[in-house]
């Protein structure tokens, strides 16, 4: 929607992470809109956008608590990017950098640009944390280029094209106009090794062991597209084991899983593998994956909506079920697997199968926020993508604090 007006309503509909359109009515536009002075009638659309991208992030971002003092603000380095705006490129490559500073990876553009960042964990291959003086390689994607080179959990991240990790880290701050420390630290280390979509990564890895060697690494935007099936299932011992190929998004999938299941014997225990899921999807894959193991209308989810709080001071929270399919239902056990590169909703399946008794086993998932609502600026049309609705599991724990339970066997 164009608006050549501050007062204009624009009445938008935003599509949440889980597949499901929400519109949101003209409330926090309305406000967004109407704040402060009106533009002036030369003022660029993308620019203007990219200057009330401000307002927009402290009226729809659900984790203020995560920000300095509970609001999102932009540094006058970025202040000065956005009155530069003059292009919707330009918009896109501020968008980018000004979400950045959330350190959200659930935080993303619509669009992008030929080099920009990896949106992460969807593309990237190297779980990175801060311990101490040294970022640490906590996981590594299964089957990537990362792994191919040679790179194993418990590895140091020593240098990223020729500069220490902790410099590089520093760098990524300074040029945002801010600095990094605890969490956004482990942030910016995981984007700064999936690297940028137009060249391969040139990384210093070494071990406590070992002197660091430099490798130079495809990132995973360089690799053929190859067409992978959207899950694979065999019997594996006395079980059925189902792999989902991060193919949650794919309404195919759900024909797909109830073919697997067909071969289940009654009885038989389910091994349902989510390892794979760091693109997340919808809830309709998802609740055709639950409706198999319930026999009546089950909670298996809870939401929080804080605009909505922020907007009319009345809070709003839900908790939604997933009913029994016609003809499908499996009455055996389920294990859920999961680890690093299950994410969003692979995370939310997880606290779904666990609110009705599964095992779910592994290490800690990706940790992503809630569920992200398309957010489409008013004049540009450009997308920005941020987590609005807070997620939990039925007994209130919030999604990204879920944790696992070992995997029996391993220490």
């Amino acid at each position: 929607m164009l608006a050549s007006s501050r007062l204009a309503i624009a009445f938008l509909q935003m599509t949440s992470a889980d597949g499901d359109v929400r519109v949101m009515g003209w409330g926090p536009y309305l406000v967004l809109l109407m704040s402060g002075a009106a533009p002036a009638a030369d003022t660029p659309p993308a620019r203007q956008d990219a200057l009330d991208l401000e307002a927009l992030v402290n009226q729809q971002y659900a984790y203020p608590e995560r920000l300095p003092n509970g609001r999102f603000t932009v540094p006058d380095k970025l202040r000065a990017e956005a009155a530069a705006v003059g292009t919707p490129r330009d918009l896109v490559r501020y968008a980018e950098r000004a979400l950045a500073l959330l350190a959200d990876h659930h935080a993303i553009t619509g669009a992008s640009l030929k080099d920009s960042w990896a949106v992460f964990p969807s593309f990237g291959d190297l779980w990175v944390e801060r311990s101490g003086a040294h970022y640490v390689v906590e996981a590594v994607r299964e089957d990537s280029p990362a792994e191919q080179a040679g790179i194993r959990p418990g590895d140091r991240l020593h240098g990223i094209d020729g500069i220490s990790a902790e410099n590089a880290v520093a760098a990524f701050w300074a040029d945002l106009g801010t600095t990094g420390g605890g969490e956004r630290d482990g942030y910016a280390a995981r984007v700064l090794a999936a690297g940028r979509r137009d060249r391969q990564r040139r990384l210093t890895i070494g071990s406590p062991l070992a002197r660091p060697r430099e490798l130079l690494v495809p990132n995973l935007y360089s690799l053929s597209a190859a067409e992978r099936p959207l899950l694979s299932a065999r019997q594996h011992g006395k079980d059925l084991l189902i792999r989902i190929h991060d193919s949650l998004g794919d309404a195919a999938t759900i024909v797909a899983f109830d073919r697997a299941m067909a071969q289940a014997r009654s009885g038989q225990r389910i091994i349902l593998d989510l390892t794979d899921t760091p693109s997340g999807g919808n809830t309709t894959v998802a609740r055709a994956m639950l409706g198999w193991f319930v026999a009546r209308p089950t909670f298996y989810q809870m939401h929080n909506l804080p605009a909505e709080a922020r907007q009319t001071g009345i809070a709003r929270q839900w908790v939604e079920q997933v009913l029994p399919r016609p003809g499908k239902h499996h009455r055996g056990r389920i294990t859920v697997r999961v680890g690093r590169w299950t994410g969003s909703m692979g995370e939310g399946l997880a606290i779904g199968f666990a609110a009705l008794g599964a095992r779910v086993e592994g290490t800690p998932m990706a940790g992503l926020l809630g569920a992200i609502y398309d957010h489409k600026l008013p004049r540009s049309g450009i997308v920005v993508k941020l987590p609005t609705e807070r997620l939990y599991a039925v007994d209130g724990t919030p999604r990204e604090k879920f944790a696992p339970r070992p995997v029996p066997g391993r220490r």
